[in-house]
């Protein structure tokens, strides 16, 4: 008998197996029958993050789940968040802080120090709520991570907590999926596992009854359910880049973004994939940063290029470079198309990055693209804040608000003088120098000259705020900038409180929650 804050862990038999949905569905109906429920992930690697009152940085997949558990957000939902920037290394973020970039090896060594402050956090969520749902990490069965695991089974077991495992059925082979894992585990592992989710099924489940059976049979486990595929399911992804959008008849709006080994954030263009009247495009290069064989992609004509942020700026404007995106960019400015740089991309349009401390890599200095006499430098300390306030495009206003991400600290040239690498390869109608305010933040920001930047011909924007498109009236007032007129669609928050529904329906509809609650009850007295 444990008699601690009850904790129930969801474990995937595979990334992607449907463990951050199935932890927002239950938060979702736990918080409906009046509990206090926290979600809780113990180590998550991602390029998308959210930001904390408190002014710390979580997994987006947290952030969803905290919305789902109608809690406010809090760094002990994710204590570890890893931030690739490299093929090897990540920048360690815990309680919300970045502490420094680790390749590999050295974080494996640092994960007795990383569990300390995991447990922590588990420890503060259970003196605040009454029952908390962790979310595990890829699969537990993973053989060359299991030694120091603080992210799936080594935290099951220093917590002391039932595990369900959730297998994802439409990629196939489910069975051997939730065997093979099964059977990779320990015995003490095996023996809290409680029980099995089959995930996006479709079809007659009469057809799978006899394979549920002998799974039973097989384990001596327990089916908790067969969840059927969520058809149209959109939710902010964790990490994995969504570009299917929704179904749409005639779309009025061209907008491609560039798609860099380091982009970061980019459920900034959620609510673009969603818009009946966009047609929302991500494109994509063969070949990574450095790699001899180098994939050429040219840009289709759009009435919006988009650059967006990047864990990894410098290296990431090589890649851009080495596509000879730099001279796309250029020609669709001529052509009359608008630019739009969001956080790294923004950095990206300045004349100079610098990183002297090797924040994101290799120390050293990268000439930027040169649109805005902007100069940035990466610092140690990162910029964690959410911004509200006033976006000023195509001689309207609209409010808005996002967060800020980031390691620059950007400021303006002092001089007119244009020493851009682009001058001269579009026609402006203004000194491409003579910039006026995107974005006025309610509170000052720190960086130069606010939160967001307009060339003062209106072709070129950059703001380092996250979440532009997401209100609705500042995406319209973002198209007609562009010259278009389009509908009013529902907001960001309305599209994932109705599938934070759907998902909670979903689960109350075909999964056992009276096991699932039984299990609680039974493993904790």
């Amino acid at each position: 008998m444990n008699n601690k804050t009850p904790t129930l862990m969801v474990q995937g038999t595979t990334s992607d197996a449907g463990k951050t949905t199935l932890v927002a569905g239950l938060c979702r109906v736990f918080a409906d029958q009046g509990k206090k429920v926290a979600p809780f992930k113990p180590q998550n690697m991602a390029l998308n993050s959210a930001v904390t009152p408190c002014g710390g940085e979580i997994g987006r997949g947290q952030a969803l789940q905290a919305k789902a558990a109608r809690v406010a957000l809090s760094v002990d939902f994710n204590p570890i968040l890893l931030k690739p920037n490299s093929d090897t290394g990540a920048q360690v973020i815990m309680h919300g802080k970045a502490l420094s970039n680790m390749e590999a090896k050295q974080y494996q060594d640092y994960k007795k120090v990383a569990m300390q402050g995991v447990l922590a956090s588990h420890q503060r969520l259970m003196d605040n709520y009454q029952l908390i749902v962790v979310e595990g990490a890829g699969s537990p069965a993973e053989i060359n991570l299991r030694k120091g695991d603080i992210a799936n089974m080594g935290f099951a077991e220093a917590a002391d907590c039932p595990v369900i495992i959730i297998a994802d059925i439409d990629k196939g082979g489910v069975f051997a999926q939730l065997v093979g894992t099964l059977m990779l585990l320990s015995q003490s592992e095996q023996d809290r596992v409680a029980g099995f989710v089959i995930n996006r099924f479709r079809g007659d489940i009469r057809l799978l009854e006899s394979g549920l059976t002998w799974l039973e049979e097989k384990t001596n486990k327990p089916v908790l359910g067969v969840l059927p595929y969520l058809h149209g399911l959109d939710v902010s992804s964790e990490d994995a880049l969504v570009t299917q959008q929704s179904d749409k008849i005639a779309s009025k709006v061209k907008i491609v973004v560039l798609v860099y080994p380091h982009m970061s954030n980019h459920t900034d263009f959620d609510a673009l994939r969603h818009h009946s009247d966009i047609d929302c495009q991500f494109l994509f290069a063969k070949g990574g940063e450095g790699e001899a064989t180098i994939d050429k992609v040219a840009i289709p004509p759009c009435d919006l290029l988009i650059l967006p942020g990047s864990k990894n700026v410098r290296g990431d404007l090589a890649f851009l470079r080495a596509r000879g995106w730099h001279d796309e960019i250029a020609r669709h400015l001529r052509y009359g198309g608008k630019v739009l740089g969001v956080c790294g991309g923004y950095q990206m349009l300045g004349e100079m990055i610098a990183d002297p401390y090797g924040i994101e890599g290799e120390a050293g200095t990268t000439k930027g693209l040169g649109y805005f006499p902007l100069r940035t430098e990466l610092t140690k300390n990162k910029t964690l804040v959410n911004v509200s306030g006033t976006l000023n495009l195509a001689g309207k206003t609209a409010n808005i608000s996002g967060y800020e991400i980031h390691a620059g600290e950007t400021s303006c040239k002092d001089t007119k003088e244009s020493t851009k690498e682009a001058a001269g390869q579009y026609v402006s109608t203004e000194q491409p120098n003579e910039l006026s305010t995107l974005i006025t933040a309610d509170m000052k920001a720190t960086h130069y000259p606010e939160p967001g930047t307009l060339s003062a011909d209106e072709q070129i924007a950059g703001c380092y705020l996250h979440g532009l498109f997401d209100q609705p009236q500042a995406l319209q007032l973002f198209m007609l900038w562009l010259n278009f007129e389009v509908s009013l669609a529902p907001s960001i928050e309305v599209i994932e409180e109705e599938a934070i529904n759907r998902v909670a329906n979903a689960c109350r509809a075909h999964l056992d929650m009276n096991k699932v609650e039984k299990i609680l009850a039974d493993w904790y007295g």
